[in-house]
């Protein structure tokens, strides 16, 4: 038989074991204090996530809504929609003036009338120029052609070109650019005389 032997504990041993319980009993309150803490990172941050969630969420409403709200009109007032041509001796009969800011042309008709030509050819809205040397507007994109009155000479436009309404106003010719007049023929009620 295998004799057992037996191992006295000397004083020392006891000494150590009460240190290593010593160091198990501060290490496990470390742990305490350490998860305590880790839990308060952790709430914080997680409270952190919802905030900041909560505000991208409210910052994409914001942006929904003023994507969905109506624009302020660019022009505020009616007088920003006149605008004053001049007086009507500066303009000669049979004669066609631009005017780049109110997106028109001032027509001074043979009778000695006026019309205010939308720049916009009919068929599919691009710029139309006046070529002077042939007495027509001449649309660039499909070679659509307007007489001096915007009534169509060659398609593919569909219609005259719009036209703007004209007052004279003791002897000075304004225009009114706050709507276009849509119109499917030439009137001579469209034209404005002195």
């Amino acid at each position: 038989m295998a004799e057992k032997k037996q191992r006295k504990h000397s004083p020392a041993d006891s000494i150590g074991k009460t240190a290593v319980s010593e160091a198990r009993a501060s290490r496990d309150s470390a742990q305490s204090t350490d998860s305590s803490g880790k839990t308060s990172r952790r709430r914080f941050l997680g409270t952190s996530l919802v905030v900041l969630g909560a505000v991208a969420v409210l910052e994409y409403i914001w942006i929904a809504v003023s994507f969905l709200r109506p624009r302020p009109s660019s022009r505020t007032l009616d007088d920003d929609a006149i605008v004053v041509a001049g007086p009507v001796e500066h303009f000669e009969t049979g004669s066609v003036t631009a005017f780049r800011e109110g997106r028109f042309y001032l027509a001074r008709l043979d009778d000695g009338g006026f019309l205010a030509l939308h720049r916009k050819c009919t068929h599919l809205g691009c710029t139309v120029p006046w070529v002077a040397d042939q007495d027509r507007f001449i649309c660039p994109c499909h070679a659509s052609a307007f007489d001096i009155k915007g009534v169509v000479e060659n398609p593919p436009a569909p219609r005259p070109l719009d036209l703007f309404a004209v007052r004279i106003e003791n002897g000075i010719v304004k225009v009114d650019t706050s709507r276009t007049i849509r119109r499917d023929s030439f009137s001579v009620n469209q034209v404005t005389r002195i």
